[in-house]
């Protein structure tokens, strides 16, 4: 079996304001979230993770709570250097104060680049060019942006309610459907704002088998040439600037048209612990590989190796 890094998975600090839904998780996600010690790395030895690149589980973002709580983190990454890495957590509500603190977690704290809400807590996506001088700082550091489903604003919650329970609704706004699309329309937002012809270098990662996005990417391409003219089109962008991870989804099907539609070298593992746990992802690999989906070059790129080239990392020399 392949070394594993897995880029999507979260610890809580219980420095911001809670939300309904993390208040009430089961008592083992709640524990496992905090504990950044010997028993986050017992689940790794269970699923063989070699390395969990570590980011702080969606909230708002105030800026003095982010600095403290991606300098916990640090401390985590220089304890257990071996087995952990850090996505930064940005104040984006703040675009000059993000910038300072992408700039100061890569280069002091040696973190492999940030993740960042869908949106900010009115509901902005980051396709205002207000936003986008965090997107120069994260070429000019050579870092990737990881852009993770949040919970919808208050704006957005509408969407989500009808003639059903309050618990359908809830799940329908988040892992069952809203997450997702929400996160999958991000992109095409950056993309339609030019953001990708105004970076060209620009890394950006999603999660859960591309958010919806492969499934639709032929037809969305083909309404793409009726959005405004672009230096580098839709396809291009997909191909060069995205990156995706399998974070949360554990079956095949999904995965095969994901690779259908984006090169192997841009495919990465992930689990989304704790809420799916590092066995499970650790049984998804191994069905994976007795699939033939990937060449033996492709698998090890899948497992390790793209993730070891976007971020930088040596797993095999640590």
């Amino acid at each position: 079996m392949a070394p594993l890094i897995a880029l999507e998975e979260h610890f809580d600090t219980s420095l911001f304001p809670s939300d309904a839904l993390h208040e009430n998780l089961p008592s083992h996600l709640t524990e496992r979230l905090h504990d950044l010690g010997e028993g986050r790395i017992k689940n790794l030895d269970a699923g063989k993770t070699s390395l969990q690149v570590l980011s702080h589980i969606g909230c708002w973002t105030p800026v003095k709570e982010c600095v403290e709580s991606n300098d916990r983190l640090a401390a985590a990454c220089r304890q257990y250097p071996d087995r952990f890495a850090g996505f930064a957590q940005l104040p984006m509500q703040d675009p000059q104060a993000a910038v300072k603190e992408l700039e100061r977690t890569v280069r002091e704290l040696r973190f492999v680049g940030a993740l960042l809400n869908n949106h900010t807590e009115d509901g902005s996506m980051y396709d205002d060019q207000k936003f986008w001088p965090v997107f120069e700082r994260a070429v000019e550091l050579d870092v990737p942006i990881y852009i993770h489903p949040t919970y919808p604003a208050e704006n957005m919650e509408r969407h989500y309610k009808g003639s059903f329970s309050p618990g359908a609704a809830i799940m329908m706004s988040t892992a069952g459907w809203g997450w997702h699309s929400e996160t999958g329309l991000h992109i095409l937002r950056l993309f339609a704002s030019g953001l990708f012809d105004k970076y060209p270098k620009l890394k950006i990662v999603i999660g859960h088998m591309g958010e919806l996005l492969p499934y639709m990417l032929d037809r969305i391409i083909h309404s793409s040439r009726n959005w405004g003219k672009f230096e580098r089109d839709l396809r291009t962008v997909w191909r060069e600037n995205i990156w995706v991870t399998s974070s949360g989804m554990f079956t095949l099907p999904p995965l095969e048209c994901l690779l259908k539609m984006s090169s192997a070298d841009h495919v990465m593992f992930s689990v989304d612990y704790p809420f799916s746990s590092t066995e499970t992802g650790l049984q998804f690999v191994e069905e994976i590989e007795k699939s033939g989906l990937f060449n033996k070059e492709q698998f090890e790129g899948f497992c390790h190796g793209n993730a070891e080239k976007l971020l930088k990392v040596d797993i095999a020399g640590k």
